[in-house]
């Protein structure tokens, strides 16, 4: 693994509590920092959720934008159908 130097400024107390604190878990402030780094450019990168929820939601722009919507009135009417037949299955389990 190449190694570069990162160098940057930051307040003295700032940097002393750090140290303290890192010294607190057994370890380096650089070690941290490095931690740190690692967890945030993770973060940054999509997950494969993430990745397949973006494909969804671009696949149902897409189907609005070519106006392949369902009305209100139809998916109002679909859901009752549903909750009619939970409330009987669960009437018949009594």
């Amino acid at each position: 693994m190449n190694e570069a130097t990162f160098t940057f400024r930051v307040d003295e107390a700032l940097k002393q509590a750090f140290g303290d604190a890192a010294k607190a878990r057994d370890r380096t402030s650089a070690q941290l920092l490095r931690d740190f780094m690692r967890a945030f450019v993770q973060q940054q990168q999509p997950s494969e959720n993430d990745a397949q929820f973006r494909l969804q939601v671009q696949a149902a722009l897409d189907a609005a934008d070519a106006g392949q919507l369902v009305p209100s009135s139809e998916v109002e009417a679909r859901f009752a159908a549903r909750r009619e037949a939970t409330r009987r299955r669960l009437e018949s389990t009594k």
